[in-house]
């Protein structure tokens, strides 16, 4: 039997006379068969060296305190953009390779909407893994003892109950793989610019609402590497369950409900079929009709 692996890179383009399309496919026989390629191989380097990037950066951002005996604040906002900057520049890097999962969340819904193979998921996510540890472990080596505090890695405030902070890792996570989808919809004709910075800005936004409330992960990998490092598994669970949860619900919610080929025939063959391609289900296109004034009032005399 013959399965569709769909890897889907990102565009590099902000003109409209270029391809709009970010879907590379191929088809290989088996799992195996991935395994045995060279682009498969490229592709996890890329997904190693992505979430190292993103980690590095990203938790260097978390280090603050420099200013000793003034009030240095958490500042919310310098640690949303960096975060944001760091997805979109990561993301700009690999995803032609890899796709730029660089995050098991977006690498769980890739699978479950039949983008790319069981053995290319998990060994996504074991370089996004090793990646973020590799990178938290660097940024610890290189930061002064007295302002490491816990790295960035991500906690549940106080007053923040474990199920709140599950329920908003939830909606962050799905905000960004509907992002993320939307941007990688071939299909679509009415958005253009920059796809990572499109995707990076849903990053921002998550921060923005959610740093105070639990370190605003979005990532299962972003949170691992400094777990490691500084050894602090406190609620970590959370930061595991509810991206993935997310990620789940996002892929699942766009496919089937919000992309533009969108259909009742889509869904059931997703669910029943043994071989899905989402290439034969074409866009649906919305008729407008436009009536000037005076056209109306001609129809309406008409009528009468």
């Amino acid at each position: 039997m013959t399965n569709k692996v769909t890897v889907k890179p990102v565009i590099f383009t902000d003109s409209d006379e270029e391809s709009t399309s970010c879907i590379e496919t191929f088809r290989m026989k088996t799992s195996i068969d991935d395994v045995r390629s060279l682009q498969f191989w490229r592709a996890l380097a890329a997904e190693f060296i992505g979430t190292f990037i993103l980690v590095i950066v990203s938790l260097g951002s978390t280090v603050q305190g420099w200013n000793s005996g003034i009030d240095d604040a958490l500042d919310v906002v310098q640690i949303a953009l960096t975060f944001g900057l760091a997805v979109s520049t990561s993301v700009w890097i690999v995803g032609h390779l890899s796709g730029g999962h660089i995050n098991p969340a977006v690498t769980i819904a890739m699978l479950v909407t039949r983008r790319i193979s069981l053995i290319r998921a998990i060994m996504y996510m074991i370089c996004q893994c090793v990646g973020s540890i590799a990178a938290a472990g660097l940024l610890k080596a290189l930061t002064p003892p007295g302002l490491r505090g816990g790295l960035g890695t991500t906690t549940l405030n106080a007053g923040v109950s474990p199920a709140m902070g599950f329920g908003i890792e939830l909606c962050i996570t799905m905000f960004l793989v509907l992002t993320v989808f939307a941007t990688c919809d071939s299909k679509r004709t009415d958005h253009a610019g920059s796809f990572p910075l499109q995707i990076g800005l849903s990053v921002t936004m998550g921060h923005l609402w959610a740093v105070e409330f639990c370190g605003s992960s979005m990532n299962p990998a972003r949170s691992l590497g400094p777990a490691v490092v500084m050894n602090i598994w406190s609620d970590h669970w959370i930061y595991w369950v509810g991206p993935m949860t997310g990620g789940v619900i996002a892929g699942l919610m766009y496919d089937n409900l919000l992309a533009s080929n969108s259909s009742v025939r889509k869904a059931r063959d997703f669910m029943l079929s043994a071989q899905f391609d989402d290439e034969k289900y074409p866009a649906r296109k919305t008729k407008i009709q436009v009536l000037d004034d005076e056209s109306e009032s001609q129809a309406m005399t008409q009528n009468v």
